[in-house]
């Protein structure tokens, strides 16, 4: 793959044309934390070599292709994913970023991508606000880093934010750099910590943060309007394609019995991913704030929670780039100047929940095709 040097894109250009932003997961390459808890030199990679079919039809292991096992701590790694998500049309990666009271986690690869200035290519962060357990591994109540929120830790938070949100490349709206919250609903009711990071931002230059936050279906994980948790926008998140306004779905009973009888033990649940693509992407005119579609390539966590996951089965490179042209018609419905026209796409690399669109020994890029694919079949209007 020839050398990736291109110039950035315009991050706040008028253009209708939809911005789909990628999270990106920074957990393939070992670090001391997960060496201690899980074995030396455990990388996400772990979970996807061991992985094994757990019902007829079950493909496991997922392997990678053309990028192959690689290690994020190499800038070439960095480079050559880069490269591959610009020529498919990809806008920015969401890098996860891991902030605990001070303490972080997994910051290699976006330190070293802020020294070196490679990629060129548009990013924000998304702060993954939850403790660490080893739920993943049977042990669901063993808390490995705690999640908390001390008097000035917003402060210190900015204080190692502002040197991404000042760097050329990050994702802006309207001047304000876009900060995703994963679970704000679990940040201090007073919204006070937002509030502050906002107020760091103004004194910094900018005219301020674009917050956004995941809005899910499952009761934790609901709001009624952005305003009281301090968000900008909401990125609505439907894994399973339950009913988006619905209080209870018929998969949350079906999943507590299994869990509650047979400890997990008949699983992993299954749902089509054809039949999920319409409620995993409601119509954005439904929600009384501003929100955003996600869409999912896939999912199956089986190589991290085996028979406790969740699998939807049937994905295709097709379907998938029907779920996208859904999500782009969605589009039509909200105002380029307020939302900036973004998609956000689960996953770029999420190899272990399955959602990932890098290529893979199956499909090879084939996912990534559906990207471009999808991008060409119409432009929302602004």
């Amino acid at each position: 793959m020839p050398p990736f040097e291109s110039a950035i894109q315009d991050m706040d250009s008028s253009a209708c044309k939809p911005k789909i932003i990628a999270f990106y997961l920074p957990q393939f390459h070992p670090i001391q934390e997960n060496s201690s808890w899980w074995g030396d030199g455990f990388t996400e990679w772990h979970n996807v070599a061991r992985a094994r079919p757990l019902f007829r039809g079950h493909t496991q292991p997922k392997l990678p292709g053309e990028l192959g096992f690689y290690d994020l701590r190499l800038e070439r790694t960095r480079v050559d994913q880069a490269a591959l998500a610009q020529q498919y049309g990809i806008f920015g990666f969401c890098y996860w970023h891991y902030w605990f009271d001070g303490r972080r986690l997994l910051e290699t690869p976006i330190e070293q991508i802020s020294l070196s200035g490679r990629p060129k290519f548009p990013f924000c962060l998304g702060w993954a606000n939850e403790s660490w357990t080893g739920v993943w591994h049977g042990s669901p109540r063993s808390v490995l880093v705690a999640q908390t929120y001390s008097d000035g830790d917003a402060d210190r938070h900015y204080d190692l934010l502002r040197k991404y949100f000042h760097d050329e490349r990050y994702i802006k709206h309207q001047g304000k750099p876009l900060f995703y919250v994963y679970k704000p609903r679990l940040l201090p009711a007073d919204g006070a910590y937002l509030k502050r990071l906002r107020e760091r931002a103004r004194l910094d230059g900018f005219p301020d943060l674009f917050i956004l936050g995941t809005w899910t279906p499952n009761p934790g994980g609901r709001f009624r309007t952005t305003v009281e948790i301090g968000l900008d926008g909401a990125v609505v998140t439907n894994i399973s394609g339950r009913e988006t306004h619905s209080r209870t779905h018929w998969l949350d009973a079906i999943s507590n019995k299994l869990m509650k009888v047979f400890g997990g033990g008949r699983g992993p649940i299954r749902i089509s991913y054809a039949d999920a693509i319409s409620t995993m992407l409601p119509s954005l005119k439904s929600f009384p704030f501003l929100a955003y579609n996600t869409v999912i390539s896939n999912w199956d966590n089986t190589p991290r929670s085996g028979r406790r996951g969740l699998v939807l089965t049937g994905s295709t490179p097709k379907l998938f780039q029907s779920a996208l042209e859904i999500a782009i018609s969605n589009l039509r419905d909200v105002s380029l100047a307020e939302s900036g026209h973004f998609i956000f796409l689960k996953s770029w690399n999420e190899w272990a929940e399955g959602n990932y669109i890098e290529p893979d020994q199956e499909n090879g890029r084939g996912y990534l095709e559906a990207v471009k694919s999808a991008l060409h079949v119409g432009q929302p209007r602004a």
